[in-house]
């Protein structure tokens, strides 16, 4: 049997859906194999409105990765995002058994298990332990306790909890698919995983995931995971407020606003002899936003970038902003966090964004961009598809995923000249009948 193991993500958001499927070879190669992306129907906000229609998407978008790839998958990490998301810290202590007082792995897992048990309404579930480090003893920063020596080993988790009915609704998605759920993850700890540095996580950063109907948010302080959690405004309220300001529809608005960039905003210069009024002309011109250039309908009347940008998406992103520095304030992250702030997800490259958090927050920002991966990836290497590539990422770090079986594109070859596969089977047949 090959040792190849398959690894597949499935991103459900309230806009799209995204499976990748991915191949970890016996040298711990990570290969993405198929990729597929499809509108989602029947999610709000990041949560299950319409279970019929969230199937019918996740079916269409598993088996268009799955035809990319050429072979089927049977489990997936599974994203989740929604503003239910919350978290907190939590200590555990314990005496380490071992009678010359060496720490094992088996005290981790014991002290980890201590943290991990806190007092959680009856409708809440724990997602994640994440521990964030130990003390042994009177000694405190350590990372990994295995093999020194002490008496007392505490710990301090990072727990991410969600709400039982939305996992269970997901669950249920993906097991009437006959799909197995390798493990329900944070958006923001999957985008995480794979926008941030080494360096900024110890620095002290916030990755900021902004969705079509939510934004996640993780902070790191010192190296360690601090906060999670969800905020219940993204991208697509962007959309909505042009199509109602601009009286367009929701697909005219969302191309509009994906195709505005910085460089439709630069001040128009004056150009040598120019007068007043060709100067006002030429900008006036350089305003209006070209509908047939970009394939879209004529609106009736002339729609200008500036008010589109300034006047209608501003004052939004500036609620958004506005809630992310509440949620730092009420994190007590002030001052915890000089890496600043890395924006990724579909919604990071807004127009303006980065601008409006650089002078709400008075931070450092950057579009966080995902690390690149071997394979079909031309199209997704994109901060619309940090979650995704981040789950494969987690399931890779995890060793997680599912093996390689007999029939799929990779795995069978070895099996077709076992004793027991095909060719193995007609060499014995044709060494019977040999002389």
């Amino acid at each position: 049997m090959s040792k190849n193991r398959v690894i597949t993500a499935i991103d459900l958001g309230t806009d799209k859906c995204v499976t990748l499927i991915a191949t970890v070879d016996e040298t711990k190669h990570l290969r993405v194999m198929g990729v597929s992306v499809v509108p989602a129907r029947g999610m709000k906000r990041s949560v299950i409105v319409d279970l019929e229609q969230v199937l019918n998407t996740i079916t269409e978008s598993v088996d268009g990765a799955e035809r990319m790839a050429g072979f089927e998958i049977n489990s997936a990490y599974v994203s989740v995002s929604g503003a239910h998301i919350s978290s907190r810290n939590s200590k555990g202590v314990v005496a380490v058994a071992s009678p010359d007082q060496e720490i094992t792995r088996l005290d981790v897992d014991r002290v980890i298990e201590a943290a991990r048990a806190i007092s959680l309404p009856a409708d809440r579930e724990i997602m994640h332990v994440i521990p964030r480090d130990f003390k042994v003893d009177s000694q405190e920063g350590i990372k990994d306790p295995v093999g020194m020596t002490g008496v007392r080993l505490e710990s301090e988790a990072h727990i991410i909890t969600g709400m039982s009915t939305a996992l269970k609704n997901l669950e249920k998605c993906l097991n009437d698919l006959a799909l197995k759920v390798d493990g329900f993850v944070f958006a923001g700890l999957a985008s995480a995983e794979v926008t941030v540095t080494e360096t900024e996580k110890e620095l002290g950063v916030m990755v900021v995931d902004i969705g079509a109907g939510t934004t996640s948010l993780c902070a790191f302080v010192d190296g360690c995971l601090e906060y999670s959690g969800a905020l219940p405004i993204g991208a697509r309220h962007i959309t909505q407020d042009i199509a109602l300001g601009c009286r367009i529809s929701i697909d005219v608005a969302e191309k509009i606003k994906l195709t505005l960039t910085e460089a439709d905003l630069l001040p128009i210069m004056p150009l040598p002899g120019e007068s007043k009024e060709e100067l006002g002309r030429r900008r006036r011109k350089s305003d209006v936003l070209d509908l047939e250039k970009l394939g879209l309908p004529d609106t009736g009347e002339p729609l200008s970038k500036r008010t589109l940008a300034e006047g209608i998406m501003v004052p939004r992103l500036k609620e958004l902003v506005d809630m992310i520095s509440k949620r730092i304030l009420e994190a007590d992250l002030i001052g915890k966090i000089p890496a600043g702030i890395i924006l990724t997800g579909g919604g990071a490259q807004t127009v303006r964004l980065a601008d409006v958090a650089r002078k709400v927050l008075n931070l450092p920002v950057r579009i966080g961009f995902p690390v690149k991966l071997d394979g079909l990836v031309s199209d997704i290497e994109k901060p619309l598809y940090s979650t995704s590539i981040g789950l494969i990422q987690h399931g890779f770090n995890q060793g997680g995923g599912e093996e390689a079986r007999q029939g799929s594109m990779f795995g069978n070859l070895s099996g077709w000249f076992d004793p027991k596969g095909i060719f193995g089977k007609l060499m014995g047949i044709i060494k019977s009948v040999m002389p």
